[in-house]
């Protein structure tokens, strides 16, 4: 039986993920103009906030169409938007879904707020929705992302030699992750106990 995607708010100690609406746009163009916070993703960031807006826009209609589901990461003490993240590249018949376009703004960069996005990401796509396997990729230069992917305990599967065009042209090698719902118990055991430091 095909598994069905499904979002819904998913809230944590550090961060709370909210399927994205069109009311994110001024938040997300407040913390998305940093050039360097996009350096590996399809896009530089966001110049104006008619930019936002087709972003917001575009994204909305993915999650119409069943192909990609995005979040927006807030802040829970304050509402500020942190960065946003999506489940893509959905097979429901084989259980299987990416985690990926995963963006932070400078500031909440290096803090426990991925650790415990992939964390609350996981944790739906294994128990909530039913999938088998999890993917998770990244640009071959993006070196910090492969030892944050590494961190969360999924398995380095290879690399996919010129596999897409980013967006200065490079045509980027990426490296394949997946964590499956086999490799999930323990995975969680030890995301939540470094949560709780």
């Amino acid at each position: 039986m095909a598994i069905r995607v499904e979002i819904e708010k998913l809230v944590g100690e550090s961060v709370v993920l909210e399927p994205i609406r069109i009311s994110h746009v001024d938040g997300l163009f407040d913390i998305g103009q940093v050039r360097e916070d996009w350096a590996y993703l399809p896009i530089s960031g966001f110049s104006c906030r008619a930019d936002t807006q087709k972003w917001v826009e575009q994204a909305l209609a993915l999650a119409e169409s069943g192909s990609h589901y995005t979040f927006v990461l807030v802040q829970p003490s304050s509402g500020q938007v942190m960065g946003s993240t999506r489940y893509l590249n959905i097979r429901e018949r084989d259980h299987g879904l990416e985690i990926g376009y995963t963006w932070l703004g400078r500031s909440f960069q290096r803090t426990q707020v991925n650790t415990e996005t992939k964390y609350l990401l996981l944790k739906h796509a294994f128990e909530t929705i039913g999938a088998y396997r999890v993917e998770l990729k990244t640009d071959l230069r993006n070196t910090r992302s492969q030892r944050a992917i590494e961190r969360l305990g999924a398995q380095r599967e290879g690399v996919h030699r010129r596999h897409m065009i980013a967006q200065d042209g490079h045509i980027r090698d990426s490296v394949y992750y997946s964590i499956t719902d086999l490799d999930w118990p323990d995975i969680r055991k030890e995301l939540e106990s470094r949560l709780k430091k």
